[in-house]
Parts: C-alpha cells; sequence; structure tokens
C-alpha cells in the first residue's frame, strides 16, 4: 500500500475526472491520500471530497503562503472557525513562499507562526510549503519547536545540511517528482538518508513524474516515487510503500 501525502485532487484541475482519478490510485495501490487546503476558498471543494471518500481521502486545513496577503487575519479567523467544525488530521499547506511574491514576507511569517501554535495546541502534523525561503522558514520553526510540534517539510529539493536540519527538527522530508526528474541531485542528496526519514507525495496536479513528464499529475503516479526510491536503496518497491506508508500513518494517525 502507498500514502500519497500532498495531492489537491480537490482542485478544478480534476473537476470533470475525480472519480476516474481516485479509481486509478486505488488500483495503483494508493490507498490513502492527504489532501493540504490552500485558502478559504478551497474548503469547499475539499469538504466534497473527503465526504465522499472519507476512507480514501483525509483533509488537512491551512492557508498556503501565496494565499497570504492584506486581509489574512480574516482567513485565520476562518481557518480556526472551521476546527471546530470538522475533524482534520493536520495542518497544512502552511509555511513561507518568496519565489513569486515578497511583498507580504512579514504577513507570511505572522500567519505561518499562527498556525504552527495551533498546530501544537490540537497536537496536530504541519505540511510546510518552503519556496526560496528555506532559511526564513526553517528559522521559525527552531524557534516554535518545543517537543511538540512535528510534521513534513512538503516538496523536499534542498541539500544535505538543509535535509540534516529538517531531521534534526524533527520534520520528515516529502518526496515527490522531483526525485525522478534527469536534472535533479535529489537522489544524491538522500541516498544517505534513512528511509525511515521520508514520506511519499505527488503534489497533484502539480510536478509530475518521469515518465509522465508534461501530463497533469495524479495520485496514480506516486508509483513512480516508489519505484525511483527502490532504486536509489536498492530495496524492493514493496519495502519503500511499507515503510514510507507507516511513516505517513503514524504521522497523520491515519
Amino acid at each position: 500500500m502507498l500514502i500519497d501525502t500532498h495531492a489537491h485532487i480537490y482542485s478544478e484541475d480534476f473537476l470533470h475526472d475525480v472519480d476516474e482519478v481516485l479509481q486509478r490510485a486505488y488500483d495503483n495501490d494508493v490507498k490513502k491520500i492527504i489532501l493540504p487546503n490552500i485558502d478559504s476558498g478551497s474548503v469547499k471543494r475539499l469538504f466534497d471530497l473527503t465526504d465522499a471518500y472519507p476512507h480514501l481521502c483525509f483533509p488537512l486545513l491551512g492557508i498556503h503562503p501565496t494565499s497570504v496577503a492584506a486581509d489574512y487575519r480574516e482567513e485565520l479567523e476562518a481557518v480556526e472557525y472551521w476546527f471546530d467544525k470538522k475533524k482534520f488530521y493536520g495542518i497544512g499547506e502552511i509555511g513561507i513562499d518568496l519565489y513569486w511574491d515578497r511583498s507580504f514576507f512579514n504577513e507570511q511569517q505572522d500567519a505561518f507562526r499562527y498556525q504552527l501554535k495551533i498546530a501544537k495546541e490540537k497536537r496536530l502534523p504541519v505540511v510546510i510549503h518552503v519556496r526560496d525561503s528555506f532559511d526564513e522558514t526553517y528559522k521559525v520553526v527552531k524557534e516554535e519547536q518545543d517537543g511538540n510540534l512535528k510534521g513534513i517539510f512538503h516538496c523536499f529539493s534542498g541539500n544535505d545540511a538543509e535535509a540534516r536540519k529538517i531531521i534534526d527538527v524533527g520534520f520528515m522530508l516529502g518526496i515527490g517528482g522531483v526525485v525522478t526528474f534527469n536534472n535533479s541531485n535529489l537522489s544524491d542528496v538522500i541516498k544517505d538518508i534513512s528511509i525511515q526519514h521520508l514520506v511519499l507525495e505527488t503534489d497533484a496536479p502539480y510536478l509530475t513524474p518521469v515518465p509522465k513528464r508534461g501530463k497533469r499529475n495524479e495520485s496514480a503516479y506516486l508509483v513512480y516515487v516508489a519505484q525511483t526510491l527502490a532504486k536509489i536503496y536498492d530495496i524492493p518497491v514493496n519495502e519503500v510503500a511499507e515503510i514510507t506508508s507507516e511513516n505517513a500513518r503514524k504521522l497523520f494517525n491515519i
């Protein structure tokens, strides 16, 4: 069994064929899918999907850093409102993104820290988005880590030193399609890191792995990530599935 720890299959990219997408995932042994939220605008589609497939799809709640703007406090209020209404398995997708826009950097930091505090209070894992912001993101996590923070640095594509910092602060590395790319050195980075620190993800519809590059990503393609890790660690694919799925089960309590 494989667990996709990060997919946005509730998004409009899957509006017309989400049932088929989920069936293909299931047929490819992807039996659980974690769905991080983006902002208040994506909540309804998220709930519709998780309510329809409660044993397959598991919702998270949070504000993506690229959704943090001048009204971010209202978005945080919406997060807290929904936590009293529904069951969530973690907080995400949260973090800091300095790739697209740096004008709300202070607001991103504030929203990130606020959601980390909610995670500690509710004893929930967090899924962290990092883009052009590792030092800034890690600094906040390190400051907030009191032994009650756990989660994933999503879409890890950093260097060895960054990987060690993430593990040392008590987090896991989310490994997705990037590890299959010919121009990526991620396989060299993770080969000396125990697979016990990894979980698998697709980030569907983004970051489609080889050999499906150029197509919309979906959870069924997680098998290609697992196959690549099997080659890196020189172990059977079913062992990759067993270890990474157990990591995900423990983290999200699913």
